[in-house]
């Protein structure tokens, strides 16, 4: 009989690779997201004040669940002064 992890491995393994790496790729934009509100000390509803969003719709961003748009990302760099996420020779 399998074990858990085992039976983990077998199911990750189902995953197509590319919704994989948008997993990954969505939770860690959230986890960036999360450490710069940490890092000016925002609470989610001071930080949506201050982008004119709804702290319902922050709260989605950090789920990692949301599909970020290419304009949503740039507006927020550009609220921290830092990039959300890096693209090589950009």
């Amino acid at each position: 009989m399998k074990n858990q992890v085992d039976s983990l491995h077998d199911l990750i393994a189902g995953i197509p690779e590319d919704l994989q790496i948008q997993t990954k790729l969505s939770v860690a934009i959230a986890a960036r997201i999360e450490s710069l509100m940490r890092q000016e000390g925002l609470s989610k509803k001071q930080f949506a004040d201050a982008l004119g969003r709804r702290p319902s719709e922050v709260t989605k961003w950090l789920s990692g669940e949301h599909n970020f748009t290419i304009a949503t990302l740039s507006r927020l760099s550009a609220y921290f002064g830092k990039s959300i996420i890096e693209v090589p020779d950009l």
